[in-house]
């Protein structure tokens, strides 16, 4: 019973995280379009023994640095190529990340609040959303946290060795996902310094050793890369998937100011419900119509106490940045949860019953959402159907090609056949990677319509809206052997000398 009162709280947060990002992993399937270029990623590297350098199709890839596919080939080894051992990670990271949370919010508030921030973190749509996604955000997001949580350790505390531990998390960042991993941690403590009217902190961060160890952990893979990749690997990793996506937006239909707003109430749902409370407790509407409450309680240097000062400058620069940013994506404000989880437990520590039902029924809602709706919908999103007739119909000397839709990779990680994407030969320069342009995703293998094989086997899968287009189009007699999700899988029965396009 003392056991039970002592670790009460930490017991009830480890069994509720692994249960919310662990149930149903094994039958997730690998989606397209993102998903699959991580694991296809992994695959190869490790079919090729190739630990550095990432490969897909054959064509080394530099969308992202290496630490995520090492998640994953260490997943695969241990486990096999499973949809489990694809999501073991997130998922473990997942679980991380709530007692990092919960750690870091009981020592700068006490115990209860620290259980309230993480329950709320790990009953929020986009936490169990991600802790269970084959990306690298999860893994972010625990060690751009660690560098944040332990930089004010350091500073608050005077606790000279978690500055050492932020910036080996910094480096373990930039690792993940790229410079955003210094960049955007700078930029936070940065404001919060500024803020305190403090920047002679600077002189006691161990700027010197610290970035010497940062320049170490990063430079074992960074520096191979250029030695081994040179202008190659200057050029697509920091010109286009950095430098590229946020000048130019990739999705330019979600390139609108209220997008992470919207993300905010979806990301933080259903404990966005409980705003009202926030409200009414602290008579927010008064004190916006006093004339100077906001510059009063906001600028002024001693107005708020540190916490929320370095609170409140975490969230404010990981949405500012991702708003100026061309590209937006669901995941980039992620980083941002856990002081907001920290803000709503705030207010809803006293509320029992209230935290009581909302955990109580997020819980309930995420099994069943993950049954009743992920499952099916991973499915949809993937090839795995089409595959498996495709691995049936093929042997090796098939000719396995897609038409129409967004290019399936995971056809080729669950087949094994690498696809090619068919286009009229005259579109086809227009599509190749070449300079700064988002080209650069196009790695996949093409063939253009006129050089189909004339003889043989050839395989082809078709998007269901363009079937019609396709069987009008593409000479040849094509027999339809399945159909898996949104493909529909043919075989050419007969040759054909000439193409009228």
């Amino acid at each position: 019973m003392n056991i039970w009162k002592k670790y009460n709280y930490l017991l009830i947060l480890l069994a509720i995280s692994l249960w919310i990002c662990f149930i149903g992993n094994n039958q997730l399937l690998i989606t397209d379009p993102v998903e699959s270029n991580y694991t296809l990623t992994a695959k190869e590297m490790l079919a090729a023994g190739d630990y550095i350098s990432p490969r897909i199709f054959g064509n080394y890839w530099y969308d992202k640095p290496i630490f995520f596919y090492w998640e994953l080939i260490a997943a695969f080894s241990m486990f096999g190529m499973t949809e489990f051992a694809a999501r073991f990670f997130p998922a473990l990271f997942g679980v991380a990340g709530i007692f990092l949370a919960y750690f870091f919010t009981g020592r700068i508030y006490d115990k209860k609040t620290a259980f309230v921030t993480a329950l709320i973190l790990i009953t929020s749509l986009e936490y169990f959303y991600i802790s269970k996604a084959v990306i690298t955000d999860m893994t972010l997001f625990v060690t751009f946290s660690a560098t944040l949580i332990s930089f004010y350790l350091a500073y608050s505390e005077k606790k000279t060795y978690f500055y050492y531990i932020a910036y080996a998390c910094a480096g373990i960042s930039v690792l993940t996902k790229g410079p955003v991993g210094l960049v955007q941690p700078g930029l936070i403590i940065l404001l919060f310094l500024i803020w305190r009217r403090d920047m002679k902190a600077l002189l006691h961060m161990k700027l010197l050793t610290g970035l010497c160890l940062f320049t170490i952990s990063t430079g074992l893979w960074y520096i191979p890369m250029y030695i081994m990749h040179d202008g190659n690997f200057v050029s697509q990793f920091i010109g286009v998937h950095n430098i590229l996506r946020a000048t130019v937006s990739e999705h330019p239909r979600y390139d609108v100011w209220y997008y992470y707003i919207i993300i905010f109430f979806m990301g933080f749902f259903p404990w966005v419900l409980t705003l009202p409370l926030a409200v009414q407790k602290y008579r927010i509407w008064d004190k916006l119509h006093q004339g100077r409450y906001i510059c009063q309680r906001v600028c002024a240097p001693s107005a708020l106490d540190m916490r929320l000062q370095f609170l409140i400058s975490w969230v404010i620069v990981v949405f500012v940045f991702y708003q100026c940013v061309a590209t937006k994506y669901v995941t980039y404000t992620f980083p941002y949860m856990i002081p907001i989880a920290i803000g709503f437990a705030v207010y809803l520590r006293d509320h029992k019953k209230i935290i009581q039902v909302i955990a109580g029924i997020s819980i309930a809602g995420y099994t069943a959402l993950t049954f009743l709706v992920a499952i099916p919908a991973c499915r949809d999103a993937s090839a795995w159907d089409a595959a498996q007739i495709v691995r049936a119909a093929a042997d090796n000397t098939s000719c396995v090609v897609t038409y129409g839709g967004r290019y399936p990779v995971s056809l080729a990680y669950y087949s094994g056949y690498a696809a090619k994407r068919l286009k009229p030969a005259a579109d086809i320069p227009e599509v190749l990677p070449g300079n700064i342009s988002w080209n650069a995703k196009n790695v996949m293998p093409f063939l253009a319509i006129e050089e189909i094989p004339v003889s043989g086997s050839v395989i082809a899968v078709i998007h269901e809206k363009e079937k019609k287009v396709f069987l009008e189009e593409i000479p040849g007699q094509w027999q339809q052997i399945g159909k898996g999700g949104v493909w529909y899988i043919y075989r050419r029965t007969a040759g054909y000398d000439t193409i009228h396009l």
